[in-house]
C-alpha cells in the first residue's frame, strides 16, 4: 500500500503522522511511504532521517495526497486538505467532526473514507489512540493554567501551590477520565487544592484510592459543578462523550458569577468545549478574558511539545496502521470491531451514531457500509 504523510498545517502544529522509525516499521512489512519534505524538521526528525528509514520525500502536500492510498496525519484536515482528498483514499487522523459540519460535509463530499482516531476503541472500553493526547493534554492543561493565573495574563496573580503561611489555589476538575486524571495529579504535585466531579462513582471510587486524601471526589450534579466552579480559582474542563459534541456543564451565567481573575482551561473545546462561553483558540493567541474569567481554549494543546506527543501518539497508532496496510482498508475494518469503532465517513455517509446525531444526518451502520 501507498502511505501518505503530510506535513501539518494547522497553526503551530508541528506533530507528523509517522516517526522515521514507524516508517521503518511499515516499509519492513512491504509498504511505500511518501512523506513532505520538512514535515518533522521542527521537532528533530529530518528528511534525512526519513530516507535512511525507507521512505520518499514529496516535494508538496499536493504530492503526498496525489500519490497515497491512505493518509495519516495527527489533525483534522484543513479546507485545503480536504479539496485534496479523493474517492477511494482513506484518512487515518484525529476528525473531531461533531462540533465541525463544514468539515464534515467536505469529508463526505470527497468520497474519501475518514477513521477517526478519538472514536477507536479498545477492548477494556476505551479509547487507545486519544489516550496519549489526553494524557498530555491533561499536564498541559495546569502548566496552561498556572501561567494563565498570573497578572500579565488577566489572572488573580496566584501561585498553585501557594506559600508558607498563603493558601494553595482551588484546581476544580470536571471529568476524571484520562485527562481529567492527569490535570489532577499535576495539580496534586504543585501542592494546589485539588477537587474531581465525575458522573461515574465507580470512577470516583477508584481515584479515592488511588490519591486519597490529596483529592477531593465529588459526583456531578448541576448543584455540585455551581457550587465548586464558583469557588475555583482554576476550571480544567475534561469531560468526553466519545465522538458527541461536549456536555455543556458551565454555563455563561456560571460563568458571569466566578471569581475575577480565575482561569478555565477547556481541554474539551475539540468536541465543542463544556463551558457556553468556550471558543476554539490556537497556539498563536491562547487565551482571552470573557466576563473577567481568563478561557484558555486551543484545540491542539499537545501540538505545543510536539516531540513528546508524537512518539507517544506514534506508540498507539502504529498497530492500527500496519493493520489497515496488511489487510487492506475493509480487511482491516472487518477484522476489528475496535477499528471499525473508529470509521466515521465512508463514500459519503457519516458512519458514527453520535456524530451524525451531533451533525443532524442519517447514520448508517459501519458495518453495513463496509460489508461482510
Amino acid at each position: 500500500m501507498r502511505i501518505g504523510v503530510p506535513k501539518e498545517v494547522k497553526v503551530h502544529e508541528y506533530r507528523v503522522g509517522l516517526t522515521p522509525a514507524s516508517v521503518r516499521e511499515v516499509v519492513a512489512h512491504g509498504h511505500n511511504v511518501l512523506v513532505e519534505t520538512n514535515a518533522g524538521e521542527r521537532m528533530g526528525l529530518s528528511d534525512d532521517d526519513y530516507v535512511k528509514a525507507g521512505a520518499k520525500i514529496a516535494a508538496s502536500a499536493e504530492e503526498v495526497f496525489a500519490g497515497a492510498d491512505l493518509i495519516v496525519k495527527v489533525k483534522e484536515p484543513q479546507p485545503k486538505e480536504c479539496a485534496m482528498l479523493r474517492d477511494g483514499q482513506t484518512l487515518f487522523t484525529y476528525l473531531h467532526l461533531a462540533p465541525d459540519p463544514k468539515q464534515a460535509k467536505a469529508i463526505m463530499k470527497s468520497g474519501a473514507t475518514a477513521i477517526a482516531y478519538e472514536t477507536v476503541t479498545s477492548a477494556r472500553g476505551g479509547l487507545p489512540l486519544l489516550s496519549p493526547m489526553s494524557e498530555v493534554a491533561g499536564r498541559m492543561a495546569i502548566q496552561a493554567g498556572a501561567h494563565c493565573l498570573e497578572m500579565e495574563q488577566g489572572g488573580r496573580g496566584m501561585l498553585l501551590g501557594g506559600a508558607a503561611g498563603v493558601a494553595p489555589a482551588n484546581v476544580v476538575v470536571l471529568g476524571g477520565g484520562v485527562a481529567g486524571v492527569n490535570a489532577a495529579r499535576m495539580s496534586i504535585g504543585l501542592e494546589a487544592a485539588v477537587t474531581c466531579i465525575d458522573i461515574n462513582i465507580e470512577r470516583l471510587y477508584s481515584l479515592d484510592q488511588q490519591f486519597s486524601a490529596a483529592l477531593n471526589t465529588i459526583f456531578s450534579t448541576r448543584q455540585a459543578i455551581e457550587d465548586y466552579v464558583l469557588e475555583a480559582d482554576l476550571v480544567i474542563g475534561a469531560v468526553l462523550v466519545p465522538g458527541a459534541a461536549a456536555p455543556k456543564l458551565i454555563t455563561e451565567a456560571l460563568v458571569k458569577e466566578m471569581k475575577r481573575g480565575s482561569v478555565l482551561v477547556d481541554i474539551s473545546i475539540d468536541q465543542g468545549g463544556c463551558s457556553e462561553t468556550s471558543k476554539p483558540t490556537t497556539h498563536a493567541h491562547p487565551y482571552y478574558v470573557a466576563h473577567g474569567v481568563v478561557h484558555y481554549c486551543v484545540t491542539n494543546m499537545p501540538g505545543a511539545v510536539a516531540r513528546t506527543s508524537t512518539f507517544a501518539l506514534n506508540n498507539a497508532t502504529l498497530p492500527f496502521v500496519l493493520a489497515l496496510a496488511d489487510k487492506g482498508i475493509a480487511g482491516a475494518l472487518r477484522a476489528d470491531p475496535h477499528l471499525m469503532a473508529g470509521l466515521n465517513v465512508h463514500e459519503g455517509r457519516i458512519t458514527h451514531p453520535a456524530v451524525a446525531e451531533a451533525l443532524g444526518v442519517d447514520y448508517v451502520a459501519a458495518a453495513t457500509v463496509i460489508g461482510s
